[in-house]
């Protein structure tokens, strides 16, 4: 077994959690796929799995070369799909990484569409409301909201949001308006966790930031569970824009104190910088911006 292969079932093994189902996964035995590794860590003079009964863990060194192997893979299908043909039609799997409502309304979408056109592909996602690092978690592609720290990675701008204090009109006709931020002391608030955690929110009033304090009634970890009480009429919230652009159109929601929001947030799809881009995230990312940016939500 060459030490690619080598690196490819070591790979499998720490992402399946166990050779049992890394061999699985790759239509090989057990034994083979035990061996492999095995001869992996005597050629580099370090044990890179803990083993147990129950499972299989990455030791110190495990998880250095977890992140080089996937590098390394990376690379190497990068150069063979280059050595193919710029114009080559993308085959292979892409890795797609979003925050877990925008994958759902957006980036699932989109996907799809682009998996209709070209048929040799298949794609993988990892909705979460977190920044994961693209090569440690094995992904081709991301979408960031907010603002980017320096890195590596080429960042393509294909659209903003707004932060939007919004309430049903339901809440509205039975609670009054608040006409600024302090009156939100006199409402019933919902927060979410998965946008922000602090018992404040900010705003802007003549060009300063100020901060409300908040007494949530109701703190909430899923937004799609915020933006359902809001719709419901229970109470009041801050979202993205995004999230409740159905329901705004379709009159169910209605922003408040607009007036005070802070400066939009950026959204950029990211991708691995280098010599060489594959070309199924080129096709991908030139699709993803295209769309996104015709967005209207977005925009």
């Amino acid at each position: 077994m060459d030490r690619f292969h080598a690196i490819q079932v070591f790979v499998k093994v720490a992402d399946c959690g166990g050779f049992a189902a890394a061999a699985r996964e790759l239509a090989m035995s057990p034994p083979t796929v035990t061996r492999a590794v095995a001869m992996l860590e005597d050629r580099l003079g370090t044990r890179l799995l803990v083993r147990t009964t129950r499972s299989v863990g990455l030791t110190e060194s495990g998880e250095r070369f977890l992140r080089d192997g996937r590098r390394i893979l990376l690379e190497l299908e990068e150069a063979e799909e280059t050595a193919a043909g710029s114009y080559a039609a993308p085959r292979g799997e892409l890795r797609v990484t979003a925050p877990v409502l925008f994958g759902r309304m957006l980036v699932t979408p989109i996907l799809a569409d682009f998996l209709d056109r070209y048929p040799l592909l298949e794609a993988q996602t990892l909705f979460v409301d977190r920044v994961v690092n693209l090569i440690d978690e094995g992904l081709d592609v991301a979408i960031r909201i907010g603002d980017l720290p320096d890195s590596s990675l080429t960042a393509i701008h294909v659209g903003k949001i707004r932060r939007v204090v919004c309430a049903s009109p339901e809440y509205i006709n039975n609670n009054g308006l608040p006409r600024h931020p302090n009156d939100l002391s006199r409402h019933r608030l919902i927060q979410s966790l998965a946008i922000e955690s602090a018992r404040e929110w900010k705003f802007l009033e003549n060009g300063k930031r100020i901060s409300v304090p908040l007494k949530p009634r109701l703190r909430i970890n899923t937004n799609d569970a915020v933006i359902h009480l809001v719709v419901r009429g229970w109470g009041l919230s801050r979202l993205l824009s995004y999230q409740i652009a159905p329901d705004l159109a379709g009159g169910r929601v209605r922003i408040v104190l607009d007036a005070f929001e802070l400066p939009p947030m950026p959204i950029h799809v990211l991708h691995q910088e280098g010599r060489m881009v594959s070309p199924k995230v080129r096709a991908f990312v030139d699709f993803m911006v295209e769309r996104l940016r015709a967005d209207s939500a977005l925009n």
